[in-house]
């Protein structure tokens, strides 16, 4: 017996990060035009060299728009993706992450 094809995703947030592009986008969030826009800007800001056109730009890029049309503040989301690198931290390998984790959680 064969091993599986690998998926498109190397990881779970991977893909749920282009659902979250793709449903954000059905309803009316932004359009195609404006995703391209701003993932072309995450994969090669300013005069910078190119980036590779990886989920983490993908996630930099749906954070921009997010923050331009004025639905996450830009402290909102550096706090939400704080404290997930701190419950990430702090799970046990092989466990999920889950924000309650989060040694600063309240």
């Amino acid at each position: 017996m064969s091993a599986p094809e690998p998926g498109p995703f190397a990881a779970p947030w991977e893909a749920q990060v282009f659902a979250l592009v793709v449903s954000l986008r059905d309803a009316g969030v932004f359009t195609w035009a404006e995703w391209a826009a701003a993932l072309g800007r995450a994969i090669r800001p300013g005069d910078d060299p190119e980036a590779a056109a990886d989920y983490g730009r993908w996630l930099a890029a749906l954070e921009a728009l997010l923050t331009e049309r004025g639905i996450a503040a830009p402290e909102g989301v550096d706090a939400r993706r704080d404290a997930w690198l701190r419950a990430a931290a702090a799970t046990p390998h092989g466990q999920p992450i889950r924000l309650e984790n989060d040694p600063l959680r309240s």
